[in-house]
């Protein structure tokens, strides 16, 4: 009895592979949604009128949803008329301020022609008086001159001879060359007046003596 050959062991077959759990498929959707809101919130704080911090919530609702985003509608830009309109203001408002600078200019060379013209007639003004000064100062001069003269010359004469003449003169003249004579012959002189006219020169004399400053 023949014995049966014992057969070989063959190979061990490969465990089976356990299925790795699937990642859940609504943690991308939260991620993008909670990112979504982060950044809405932030636009927000940097400017409410944001058009992106709008439209960011409704993304992010479509999104939890499984609709497609709605496209953002863009804003619209000044039209060329618009800009037409601006241009056409702008340059109006250029004209007016040429306009104004250039009646500036016209006013101040006026001003400045009349501050000439003003200025030559001071210097001419100023001239005239010290020409006027001069002339007052030499007929002041000759006018002292011809006093002098007439004061000696009244002082050689005779008072019956000088009385007449004083007695015709205006009172102030009359008063003026006696309180320059001598007291001798201004005495002879007013002798020779009537009382009335050697009253009136007396008097002035006096209100000379009394109007004048003493030290």
């Amino acid at each position: 009895m023949t014995s049966k050959p014992t057969p070989k062991p063959g190979p061990r077959p490969a465990p089976a592979r356990r299925p790795k759990p699937a990642a859940p498929r609504g943690r991308p959707a939260m991620l993008m949604l909670g990112g979504c809101f982060m950044l809405s919130a932030v636009l927000r704080a940097a400017d409410p009128a944001s058009a992106l911090a709008v439209e960011l919530p409704k993304l992010a609702a479509g999104a939890e949803a499984g609709a497609p985003p709605a496209p953002a509608v863009a804003a619209e830009g000044p039209t060329h008329s618009d800009l037409a309109a601006l241009l056409e203001t702008l340059r109006e408002r250029e004209a007016q301020l040429d306009a104004r600078a250039e009646a500036l200019a016209t006013r101040a060379k006026v001003i400045e022609a009349a501050e000439a013209k003003l200025n030559d007639q001071m210097a001419r003004l100023e001239e005239a008086e010290a020409r006027l000064g001069a002339l007052l100062r030499v007929a002041d001069n000759a006018a002292e001159k011809d006093v002098g003269k007439l004061v000696a010359t009244f002082q050689t004469m005779e008072g019956k001879r000088a009385g007449p003449i004083f007695e015709n003169m205006d009172t102030a003249f009359a008063a003026g060359l006696l309180s320059r004579m001598d007291e001798a012959a201004a005495a002879a002189i007013l002798s020779a007046l009537t009382p009335e006219k050697a009253y009136a020169v007396t008097v002035h004399i006096a209100g000379q003596n009394a109007a004048a400053p003493r030290e």
